[in-house]
């Protein structure tokens, strides 16, 4: 196995920003790994009680992702294709998911995820993990870069989890990671 079959994988041995940086593509790429390829009907797929699918956790991301790199380190207005539906209120991003397609969904998710790697990375040619961002405590002391990034790992990292119980759910499919040589089959963009 060489590298560029699991090109996801963080370094064995590389700087504070290659780990992180590595360790959230892993989790992107193990992420989407477990939701690519499924139909409207696998995308809507719940267990129990829970109102997560992973149709919402594409949407519920692709937000996330969004938010951190423009709201929380710029202060900027979080862009297309939120603002139109920020309005919507707590989980508006969790509920609304059931009346997207599954392009819509794979779309919000892979064109976020291509805008906030770009996003990430000129942050941290302007200033590395210690840049500040724009959001602060009531004390008005600002997050570092480093803390978003360490949040969204965290928040990928949970979400990841419950992407493995749903797939497993719809149609088996389990695993840490994806197999060596992995692309996703559902792509919609240029870049996904």
């Amino acid at each position: 196995m060489t590298d560029t079959d699991t090109p996801w994988e963080p370094p064995l041995a590389g700087t504070e920003v290659e780990h992180l940086v590595g360790a959230l593509d892993r989790l992107r790429t193990t992420f989407r790994w477990k939701a690519d390829g499924l139909d409207a009907d696998g995308l809507r797929a719940r267990i129990g009680a829970s109102s997560l699918s992973i149709g919402a956790l594409l949407k519920h991301l692709a937000a996330v992702e969004d938010y951190t790199f423009t709201v929380k380190l710029r202060g900027e207005s979080i862009g297309a294709p939120w603002e139109a539906i920020w309005e919507g209120g707590p989980g508006w991003d969790i509920t609304s998911a059931a009346g997207d397609t599954p392009e819509q969904l794979y779309a919000f998710w892979d064109d976020a995820v291509a805008r906030n790697r770009a996003r990430l990375e000129g942050a941290l040619a302007e200033g590395g993990l210690d840049l500040p961002a724009e959001i602060a405590d009531d004390d008005g002391v600002h997050a570092s870069l480093r803390r978003l990034v360490c949040d969204l790992i965290e928040e990928y990292g949970r979400h990841t989890g419950h992407a493995d119980l749903l797939r497993e759910a719809v149609d088996g499919l389990v695993g840490e990671d994806p197999p060596p040589g992995w692309k996703p089959t559902s792509a919609t963009t240029a870049t996904g």
